[in-house]
């Protein structure tokens, strides 16, 4: 019978804890949107809720608040760095990842590609119609050619759009640098569907460790390029 009431509490413990998890997460995830949002009463309405937590112990509420609270720093921290509409890094988190990786390869001594993109102002690809509708699902895109181009991005490559249809890469790879194959490839972006050309010019910069430059230098260099 001990074992018996040892293993139901231990049971009730840990549900009690998985029910903790997933409501920090979700009121979490709220806060970040009413604070995206500005939605000062809605702040204050889920930050009352969460000490208002009922059937939990003193203890259990401190503790789900302030896994709430962490999950909503590492969420907005994520949400400063990051670009929603693409998935990509934004301007600063591209510029504080890719000046780590210029730190790392000026260490070993080795080369590196900054490949600047440019979208067209215009995209002649859409209907005139479709507006703001037509602009996001071009730069979702350009997100997917990204990413498709540069498959070692997050461990040894980085990506990020750096304003409305500036993108950038920085790989040490030459190959995945290379112009001809990234021009062809915007041609013919999504593989086996009938999709229209990426209205997108192309530069390359080159990260010299014997001439080391900083990121916004690179950025810069291939920008004049265009």
């Amino acid at each position: 019978m001990e074992l018996a009431s040892v293993v139901q509490t231990s049971a009730v413990r840990s549900g009690r804890a998985a029910v903790s998890v997933a409501r920090s997460l979700e009121v979490a995830s709220q806060l970040r949107a009413a604070i995206l949002e500005g939605d000062d009463g809605r702040i204050a309405r889920l930050l009352s809720d969460l000490l208002r937590v009922r059937g939990l112990t003193k203890g259990q509420r401190v503790r789900l608040q302030s896994r709430a609270l962490l999950n909503l720093v590492h969420s907005l921290r994520s949400a400063a760095l990051n670009d929603e509409l693409t998935g990509l890094l934004n301007r600063r988190g591209f510029m504080q990842t890719a000046t780590r990786m210029l730190d790392l390869a000026l260490r070993d001594h080795e080369c590196a590609h900054l490949v600047y993109f440019r979208l067209a102002s215009g995209d002649s690809t859409a209907a005139p119609d479709d507006g703001a509708c037509g602009r996001d699902v071009l730069l979702r895109r350009m997100g997917n050619f990204l990413r498709d181009s540069f498959p070692r991005y997050g461990v040894y490559e980085v990506l990020g759009r750096l304003s409305g249809g500036e993108f950038a890469a920085l790989t040490p790879l030459a190959e995945h640098a290379a112009l001809g194959p990234l021009m062809l490839q915007a041609r013919t972006p999504e593989s086996g569907r009938d999709a229209p050309a990426l209205p997108v010019q192309i530069a390359v910069a080159r990260f010299d460790p014997a001439v080391p430059a900083a990121i916004d230098e690179l950025v810069h260099e291939a920008a004049v390029q265009l």
